[in-house]
């Protein structure tokens, strides 16, 4: 695609690209900086771009030099509030915040599609969306829907994405047709009984033993309600309550996910939990408030969309480091919020460096392999040319 010499050129502008948003970062709905980074790299390209009042979020537009479809390239922006643990030269300058999660990477990966597609301008037959997304990380709402009410999705024919993933081989592709993330869901209950001395619990209504109780009767949901080949998850990850040794707990309150991958599963469980809930709090005296919040639909690739990206890392990597068929995963991505609206596909793109641990996603020694942002660019820029021929524009109608 480039030469030898062009493509160490990239990389070192991706390299130092990707260690600026890593060294400055910032969290869901704060990206100010990041998003004019962003925007003057993009107009410096002669890319046009447009951003909102609203949220730091920016859309750049590059239009071939002929007709066809319009495919979108999207990229997160926001850190987490994480500490960073790493001593590196580009060790986050934020205290307690952390670009933990790729999206650094991914903001340089889409930002060196761009110069590419810019490059080889004359050679696109379509127009290309490049969508900066704040906030992907501020589940339950997430920016997502904040940049589609805003009309990013406007005319566009298939959207792609892809996150930078250290279970995945470094340098290689990792994606599947159909359910491939999870739906992501909370719930909060509390738990209500009645306070006495510990001496005379009989006296009192114990909301520790409700919740104990209710705990089960969670885990018998997935283990004896649910088909066991749908896949389902209820994990509670907060407990608090109770005021003294010696007092039984008038309340308890238990904070907790579900992460779903078919829809009528995720609509299911809530109900089933609500049963749960009555069938153990009001028996023995006690009360409950159950209150849950949707989060970021199940992530379904389109089978043509999953197609093209594929072809794409065939080309660009090779057959061997395409693995088309990976498991689903339970992690949750707002990218499934485009999926909703359009055709689309995202992917996973190996980032682990080489003979060394490999630290998980969310985590404060994260780090990347940073030769996979050359890969990453290449492959979006190969993705765009196959979409536009996988959704080229036939007798008036995309193909």
């Amino acid at each position: 695609m480039w030469n030898q010499e062009q493509d160490s050129e990239l990389l070192k502008i991706l390299s130092k690209l990707r260690q600026t948003f890593h060294t400055y970062p910032e969290l869901s709905g704060q990206e100010k900086q990041t998003r004019e980074t962003i925007r003057k790299f993009l107009q410096e390209l002669g890319i046009e771009t447009q951003t909102f009042n609203e949220q730091y979020g920016l859309c750049g537009l590059i239009k071939g030099e002929q007709s066809g479809p319009v495919i979108a390239l999207r990229a997160d922006m926001d850190a987490l509030p994480i500490t960073e643990e790493n001593e590196v030269a580009y060790k986050s300058k934020h205290q307690g915040v952390m670009h933990a999660c790729g999206h650094d990477g991914h903001m340089a990966i889409l930002m060196g599609a761009a110069k590419m597609l810019m490059q080889n301008r004359h050679k696109l037959a379509g127009t290309v969306k490049l969508i900066f997304q704040p906030a992907e990380e501020a589940s339950p709402l997430g920016g997502a829907k904040a940049m589609i009410e805003a009309g990013v999705l406007e005319g566009v024919d298939a959207i792609f994405g892809l996150h930078l993933w250290p279970e995945v081989p470094s340098g290689a592709l990792g994606i599947r047709t159909g359910g491939f993330m999870a739906a992501s869901d909370r719930f909060k209950i509390n738990v209500i009984g009645r306070s006495a001395h510990a001496a005379q619990p009989h006296k009192g209504i114990d909301a520790i033993t409700m919740s104990a109780d209710i705990i089960q009767g969670l885990n018998n949901i997935v283990s004896r309600q649910i088909d066991p080949v749908d896949v389902a998850t209820i994990s509670i990850g907060e407990i608090s309550g109770g005021e003294r040794y010696n007092v039984i707990a008038q309340e308890v309150i238990l904070g907790g996910t579900i992460r779903t991958l078919n829809e009528t599963t995720r609509q299911e469980i809530p109900k089933r939990i609500e049963a749960v809930l009555k069938g153990i709090a009001k028996p023995q005296g006690g009360d409950y408030i159950f209150d849950y919040q949707q989060g970021y639909p199940a992530l379904a690739n389109c089978k043509k969309a999953t197609e093209v990206v594929v072809q794409a890392g065939k080309k660009v990597i090779g057959e061997n480091n395409v693995y088309a068929e990976i498991k689903p995963v339970l992690g949750a991505e707002d990218f499934a919020n485009y999926l909703a609206e359009k055709s689309g596909a995202f992917f996973f793109l190996g980032c682990a460096k080489a003979g060394e641990p490999t630290p998980i996603l969310h985590n404060s020694h994260f780090d990347i392999d940073e030769n996979v942002l050359l890969i990453g660019s290449k492959l979006l820029y190969q993705v765009v040319f196959e979409g536009v021929e996988a959704y080229k524009i036939v007798g008036g109608e995309v193909g």
